[in-house]
């Protein structure tokens, strides 16, 4: 589970590079503190490089439960916003990501960043 405040921008870069990146060998989701909508420059940012996000959507992470999860990865240092049973799961990180929402032209960066991590979680989980 990639969590952040909006589910519309890191977590959804997070999902799409997972996605990709981990097929057949982890099942990945995304969510935020409330639901919102996939930003249009997470979309194109993403398309840039090969990948696809257009038919995630924004999802609130009250809508899952915390026991369905192994992983649980924050990307907007809002770990601390969390429920207990979110942050408890066998593997939590907080990796507090600058939030290209606020600044555009962030968004190659962020997401360069995003798969550099996600690279390494995967590696270390399989």
């Amino acid at each position: 589970m990639f969590v952040c405040k909006k589910n519309s921008a890191r977590s959804q870069m997070a999902e799409g590079f997972a996605t990709n990146l981990g097929k057949g060998k982890i099942e990945v989701i995304s969510s935020g503190l409330e639901a919102s909508f996939v930003r249009p420059e997470a979309i194109a940012t993403m398309q840039e490089i090969g990948i696809d996000i257009t038919n995630q959507t924004s999802k609130a992470l009250s809508d899952f439960n915390a026991e369905d999860f192994d992983v649980v990865i924050s990307l907007c240092g809002c770990g601390v916003n969390l429920p207990p049973e979110w942050v408890m799961r066998e593997v939590f990180e907080d990796w507090q990501l600058d939030d290209p929402a606020e600044q555009p032209e962030i968004f190659p960066r962020v997401r360069d960043e995003i798969k550099e991590r996600v690279t390494a979680l995967i590696k270390s989980l399989t």
